[in-house]
């Protein structure tokens, strides 16, 4: 989601500051919200690997985490960085700012200080620019190559389509991917409006030659992919097969879930705070809550517990980087 920065402007700040009198006053205030987020990240890979031992664990943003004590010459977090397999990273060298514009070197380099931290530890780095000019696209794919990331670049943030340049995919194989370690390229295609029908989404997918998609669960509407489905989003045109992960928000709870229940725009629980404003009908949580984390893990009628069941290889957390709005 492209809103979030790490360590973004002041404007970004101030607001951050302002909304704290508008949190509910049950709000704790002398917790570690990273150490929480990390036990959160850790608990759902526990959960979905001990299902799915090969189930692959990806965290978007909130990059700090990967170090003890969130600096740069911090040591690294052992337990979260074995516990992902994986970090998400928008805007690294196109967005940050604004779309389709360089990220400031400044902002480059903290970034990669800590992504290198996690690719040292053995996991794989993603990272989705936001560019559309095809010289813009093409510096990004070849920037991350040299950092030995795999890349995106998005021509749209609101990432609901495959984009037409460059003609051929960056790295384009047809090798079967049965590990993240194995990819080298992917295609972030979370928003299906663009497509009339699962149908048209399908077949747009296995028209192309992506190592592995991240998606949604759903179609619209609250309507599932089935293990089917995505079994058959696994294949390449050239014959090869891709890996398929599946997007899911920890960080803020979306009106759009299937989880949502109409009382409690009226009536909220104790866990559900302010509406994000710049993503409409999605809301900041408490996420140390356990009723909260019981919606996201932990048992049969969770979020996580169907996304395995309907046969995805791996989970793309998202909203990691939520600890930067209660601190």
């Amino acid at each position: 989601m492209g809103y979030k920065k790490i360590g973004f402007a002041l404007v970004v700040c101030l607001y951050f500051v302002s909304c704290h009198s508008d949190k509910d006053s049950s709000s704790p205030i002398d917790i570690d919200y990273r150490k929480e987020m990390r036990e959160f990240v850790i608990g759902i890979s526990d959960y979905a690997k001990s299902v799915d031992p090969y189930f692959q664990v990806i965290a978007q943003n909130g990059i700090e985490l990967v170090s003890t004590n969130g600096e740069e010459t911090g040591l690294p977090d052992t337990p979260y960085l074995d516990a992902i397999d994986g970090n998400g990273q928008e805007d690294l060298f196109y967005g940050y700012t604004q779309d389709d514009k360089a990220t400031p070197p400044d902002d480059n380099a903290y970034l990669i200080s800590f992504l290198n931290i996690s690719k040292n530890a053995g996991n794989t780095i993603l990272v989705t620019d936001y560019c559309s000019t095809p010289s813009k696209m093409d510096d990004s794919y070849a920037r991350n190559s040299a950092n030995q990331y795999i890349s995106f670049a998005a021509d749209r943030r609101a990432l609901n389509d495959i984009p037409g340049y460059p003609h051929q995919i960056h790295s384009e194989n047809s090798d079967v991917i049965t590990s993240l370690s194995q990819a080298r390229n992917f295609l972030y295609l979370i928003n299906p409006d663009q497509y009339a029908t699962k149908a048209d989404f399908i077949q747009a997918v296995i028209a192309s030659n992506y190592d592995l998609l991240v998606m949604d669960l759903f179609f619209e509407d609250g309507i599932a992919f089935t293990a089917k489905e995505i079994d058959q989003l696994g294949h390449k045109a050239n014959g090869g097969s891709r890996m398929i992960i599946c997007y899911m928000s920890i960080g803020e709870a979306e009106e759009y879930r299937y989880y949502w229940r109409a009382e409690w725009y009226t009536h909220k629980p104790s866990w559900l705070d302010a509406e994000n404003p710049d993503w409409e009908g999605n809301f900041k949580v408490h996420y140390w809550d356990p009723e909260w984390q019981d919606i996201i893990f932990g048992n049969d009628t969770s979020y996580l517990r169907k996304i395995v069941d309907a046969g995805f290889d791996g989970v793309y957390l998202d909203i990691i980087d939520a600890f930067e709005y209660y601190e």
